[in-house]
């Protein structure tokens, strides 16, 4: 049953009034009636458009400050009262309570305020209480009333009243009270986080905004992306990002922030499939997709200086499925369009939260985000040999590059190149036996390059084995406690080894 009720009083009360003015004169033009408050009522009065003032009804003004101006029973029993319940109507016309119909509010803009100052009474005057209660009574009785709790819904509003001439059906309210209940179930969640630092381990998360994505990790899986990409980059060209192509811009992003030197990078699956950092991009490019070309097809490309002209040369004889540079020379841009699906972003300064979560079993696992980056000042020496200064930068290197890797994780690198890696292997042997082999495949002389772990070796095979393919310096971070025998091997065959005491385990 639709259920259709035609619209006669509504209440208006918001804090913005953008697009206001012309709901409201449309409401004029279908003869509603119009009740509000404060600076709304104001706002309504010097469009020459008549309204109700709330303190008219109530018989009473906006107190304490303004923290209260609607919560009344007059207004609440207006907007709650049930059409079809007949004692609701008798005290409808006992207490002389006006039916409302349809309520216009917004809230206080408490995250925005929460953002911009650390003034604690300044955020808690933005905890909405009387807008908050308005939205939650109308919603709840849907039945009968419309909500509109954001201007965000005004388009939806406006089309209603134009096509219906201000008459709803059920389904009408009750998708309008939907949004209601996802608008203030938000805004609890906020002021619960400002109130909570942390203190209390609740898992409340709300995300409002949301992308339907093609389908999911394969294609009989629906997907959905909740947040705004609007934020991260922006779209120059190509077809519609997957759920998969997410994963791997995530993965992508994560690596390339690590470097301030000209740096290009090559993802497959979340992994680095190649990565250089050179004097000029070109160069980076060129030794970055020498790590390994095979696994470069239909691959994530990312770095972090301005594609030029002669670099989109070289990228575009490659079949990739997405870019991602904070800036392109117009001649490139143009260039790499060349292709009709080929993704091309553009990334946006943007802080991201510190705080990584993923459901898991019946519930949800969080963990603070992996910042931590050793650097030279964090490498213990444990070896007699010491790695010189070229070994040094080129540890560094491949340690970052085992950090965003999937465990377990074997990194070879020379030159600020990765040469080869082995990712995602049940034993760390495995994966460095994967490492040398795809480093041989691609013609890569392992003689002076360095290797990183992400976590300890259990044994001293790995370092023998590494050591017989010709690698003469290891990161690691140490803690087994069979380390002493892959440091002594190291002292046996002139290798040098550094712990960082910090394992980089990523699944």
């Amino acid at each position: 049953m639709e259920e259709q009720k035609k619209i006669k009083n509504a209440l208006i009360s918001v804090f913005h009034k953008d697009r206001l003015e012309e709901i409201v004169k449309i409401l004029n033009e279908l003869n509603i009636k119009i009740f509000s408050t404060g600076g709304t009522y104001d706002f309504i009065e010097k469009l020459g458009i008549n309204a109700i003032s709330v303190e008219s009804v109530t018989s009473y003004p906006s107190i304490l400050g303004g923290r209260v101006k609607t919560l009344h029973p007059k207004i609440f029993g207006g907007i709650l009262g049930r059409r079809d319940n007949k004692n609701d109507l008798e005290q409808f016309k006992e207490f002389q309570i006006p039916e409302i119909d349809l309520v216009i509010v917004d809230l206080y803009p408490f995250e925005k305020t929460v953002s911009s100052t650390n003034n604690e009474n300044e955020i808690i005057e933005k905890i909405d209480i009387g807008g908050i209660s308005l939205i939650r009574a109308a919603a709840k009785n849907f039945k009968d009333v419309l909500i509109v709790p954001s201007s965000d819904l005004y388009d939806k509003l406006i089309k209603l009243l134009q096509e219906k001439k201000g008459v709803t059906d059920i389904k009408d309210r009750k998708y309008f009270a939907l949004q209601a209940f996802n608008v203030s179930s938000h805004y609890d969640t906020a002021i619960f986080k400002y109130f909570n630092q942390g203190k209390e381990k609740k898992f409340k998360k709300s995300i409002l905004s949301s992308t339907i994505l093609r389908y999911g990790e394969n294609p009989h899986q629906e997907g959905v992306f909740y947040g705004d990409l609007h934020k991260v980059f922006k779209q120059l060209h190509g077809k519609a990002i997957s759920y998969n192509n997410l994963g791997d811009l995530d993965a992508a992003i994560n690596l390339i922030t690590e470097f301030s030197e000209t740096t290009f990078a090559i993802l497959k699956h979340n992994n680095a499939c190649g990565i250089a950092s050179r004097e000029k991009l070109i160069a980076a490019w060129k030794d970055a997709l020498a790590g390994d070309p095979v696994s470069a097809f239909g691959g994530v490309l990312i770095t972090n200086k301005i594609i030029d002209e002669e670099t989109a040369e070289e990228i575009n004889k490659l079949f990739f499925e997405i870019i991602l540079a904070p800036e392109y020379e117009k001649n490139a841009l143009d260039l790499l369009k060349s292709k009709k699906n080929r993704i091309i972003l553009q990334k946006i300064s943007y802080e991201f939260p510190k705080e990584q979560f993923k459901s898991i079993l019946n519930g949800v696992i969080e963990q603070k985000k992996d910042l931590k980056t050793e650097g030279v000042s964090d490498m213990q020496i444990v070896t007699k040999m010491a790695p010189n200064e070229i070994e040094k930068v080129d540890l560094i290197f491949a340690n970052i590059v085992v950090k965003h890797s999937k465990s377990n994780t074997i990194v070879l690198a020379k030159n600020k190149q990765l040469i080869a890696s082995g990712v995602g292997q049940t034993s760390r042997v495995d994966a460095l036996k994967q490492a040398i082999t795809k480093a041989k495949v691609f013609g890569f002389d392992l003689k002076g390059a360095v290797m990183a772990s992400d976590a300890f070796f259990p044994f001293a095979d790995s370092v023998e084995i590494a050591h017989k393919a010709g690698i003469k310096a290891v990161i690691q971070p140490g803690g087994s406690i069979r380390d002493k025998d892959s440091i002594k091997y190291c002292d046996e065959n002139n290798m040098s080894m550094v712990f960082t005491s910090t394992r980089h385990f990523k699944h």
